[in-house]
């Protein structure tokens, strides 16, 4: 079984921006509420390890499964027989900048973390999208 959400903003700020604030894990809390505290373990790079402290709920172990600078990365969390992909991509369009979270579960439980945390996290991610946006053209300003 497969679950997935997505949200979508368009900014004004550049790519190279948005990557910035992405790359920066430590300071993922800055533009998305629900993250209480964050680290990777190393460089931004394709294997590399990190953690997550959800603003509720427990802290979680993520590794980075693909990683395409000032493009799109994914960071993977390991749930009890489920999988959780958080997707971000990033692209001009003509003189705007589409940024993209998409989420998917998959794995046996996908069912049960569906109902636990994924309509959560649906609510939510639109928001944490558009925060970015705002956060990355106070940057390009």
């Amino acid at each position: 079984m497969i679950w997935s959400t997505v949200a979508t903003a368009r900014t004004k700020a550049r790519p190279e921006d948005v990557w910035r604030l992405w790359t920066d894990v430590a300071g993922w809390r800055h533009w998305d509420d629900g993250v209480a505290s964050s680290d990777l373990d190393g460089a931004f790079v394709e294997g590399a390890r990190g953690w997550l402290k959800p603003t509720a709920g427990p802290a979680t172990r993520f590794v980075l499964t693909q990683v395409e600078p000032h493009v799109a990365f994914t960071n993977r969390s390991r749930l009890p027989l489920a999988t959780i992909d958080f997707i971000h991509t990033v692209q001009r369009d003509g003189h705007d900048t589409v940024i993209v979270h998409r989420v998917e579960m998959a794995g046996p439980l996908t069912f049960l973390f569906r109902r636990l945390i994924g309509a959560s996290i649906a609510r939510g991610l639109p928001a944490v999208v558009d925060r970015l946006a705002r956060v990355a053209e106070g940057m390009a300003a």
